[in-house]
């Protein structure tokens, strides 16, 4: 991953107003999955005069636009991470709904094998897990 979220908004040409910049840098400062709400306490934070609408907006523009990735996970949130991260799979914690994410070797290598028996080239898939915690 070469540009980082605002370099590739600007070389497809959107335009990137000081609200849009600074949506941008929150989601290229975040570590997790990010809801809009998330989103929109991180940008408020930077910037007080930002409205929720606007956050929606931008968020369904940069999807659009292929930026993001937008991830339901089943607890009604769509979340969002940078659609060039590399590629991962995803563990979700049914307790908490924290997200995990992890890469597998094994797992990556058995899918190319399924689709090859199949009769097919594998050219892109999504992996989630739902699971709780190992009383311990």
């Amino acid at each position: 991953m070469g540009q980082n979220i605002l370099e590739r908004c600007e070389a497809k040409g959107l335009r990137m107003t000081g609200q849009r910049r600074v949506i941008a840098a929150v989601l290229e400062d975040s570590e997790d999955h990010p809801d809009v709400e998330a989103l929109y306490a991180r940008a408020a934070e930077r910037d007080a005069a930002i409205s929720i609408a606007t956050v929606y907006r931008t968020v369904k523009l940069f999807e659009e636009a292929g930026i993001l990735e937008k991830h339901e996970f089943g607890d009604g949130r769509a979340r969002y991470e940078d659609a060039e991260r590399d590629h991962h799979d995803h563990l979700i914690d049914m307790n908490t709904g924290a997200v995990i994410e992890f890469v597998d070797p094994e797992i990556e290598a058995l899918q190319e094998r399924i689709a090859e028996k199949l009769g097919y080239r594998l050219k892109g898939h999504r992996l989630e897990l739902y699971g709780v915690p190992i009383k311990k």
